[in-house]
């Protein structure tokens, strides 16, 4: 079941106690819904693809994240921003600590029966200390029921089509899944090095066996320093060529992430870039499958 939030101030048991109030307020919503299509904003446009591609024309959808070239971990809100989550009938956000202007922006802009989803409370998957849960095609599954479901209760007259969109997406997630399992099948126990956890949430199904130390990866995600030590690590297994690959996140770039980089472009060792948002010219599909064709090719094809 969706996790759905009300940005309301009130106690959880305050809600539990009005609802025959609440749902008169989702009667309005749903109301308002039909008439003028449910207008959506994500916090990041991987899932505002995802909202688009489920809700089709009866949704309108803003994506506030949607340039690859910027650090998500670095973003700052606007007033522009404040006014279309003030506006929305739903706001979909990762949570976990990954986007919390986001949290900020809706405790501050009105709210009037609006819905909150947020992917990682609603995936099924999570890894240690790892809030990218949008990298895995399960968990982006559930989160498409999720979206599904809320559109239903929005718009209960569009059912019928929210499904048919929601079974199409699932679909069109079997060609990724194969992907992982073709590489899986030839590359298992590959050893590669990432410059973030991010891509665990690929490498581990794919069967690779990353050797960068978790420190590292956890350190450069949160914005931090990786310990000496990791750093130390990771450049010996380049120079020494314990890994294969170097699979590196273009949008958290650090002055000893670019050293790694430039390491194993020296050392000739293939370099899988990979990014946090989606490119503009992408959908999440093909853009996680333009990811692992590189990566199928970086490993040896």
């Amino acid at each position: 079941m969706a996790l759905l939030r009300r940005v309301s101030g009130l106690p959880l048991l305050a809600l539990l106690l009005i609802g025959g109030s609440l749902l008169t307020a989702c009667g309005a919503s749903s109301t308002n819904a039909s008439s003028q299509g449910i207008r959506v904003v994500a916090a990041e446009n991987f899932y505002g693809n995802l909202a688009s591609q489920l809700g089709g024309n009866l949704v309108s959808v803003t994506s506030i994240l949607s340039d690859p070239n910027v650090d998500p971990h670095e973003y700052q809100s606007n007033v522009k921003t404040g006014i279309l989550v003030s506006e929305a009938n739903l706001v979909i956000e990762n949570g976990a600590g990954y986007d919390d202007w986001m949290d900020k922006i809706l405790s501050s802009a009105p709210a009037s029966g609006r819905l909150i989803l947020k992917g990682y409370d609603l995936a099924p998957t999570h890894l240690p200390e790892n809030e990218h849960v949008w990298y895995s095609f399960a968990n982006m599954a559930a989160i498409a029921q999720a979206i599904t479901n809320t559109y239903i209760r929005l718009d209960p007259a569009h059912s019928t089509v929210f499904e048919q969109h929601l079974q199409a997406f699932k679909q069109s997630l079997d060609p990724l899944q194969q992907k992982i399992a073709t590489i899986k099948a030839k590359y298992q126990g590959t050893p590669v090095g990432l410059t973030e956890t991010i891509y665990l949430y690929q490498t581990q199904p794919a069967g690779l066996t990353v050797l960068t130390p978790f420190g590292f990866e956890k350190a450069v995600a949160e914005g931090n320093d990786p310990p000496s030590d990791a750093v130390i690590a990771a450049t010996n297994q380049i120079t020494n060529h314990q890994i294969k690959v170097l699979i590196y996140n273009e949008q958290t770039i650090t002055p000893v992430t670019t050293n790694l980089e430039n390491l194993a472009r020296a050392a000739h060792i293939p370099v899988v870039p990979v990014s946090e948002t989606m490119p503009p010219d992408k959908t999440y599909q093909t853009w996680m499958m333009a990811q692992l064709e590189t990566l199928q090719t970086a490993l040896g094809g």
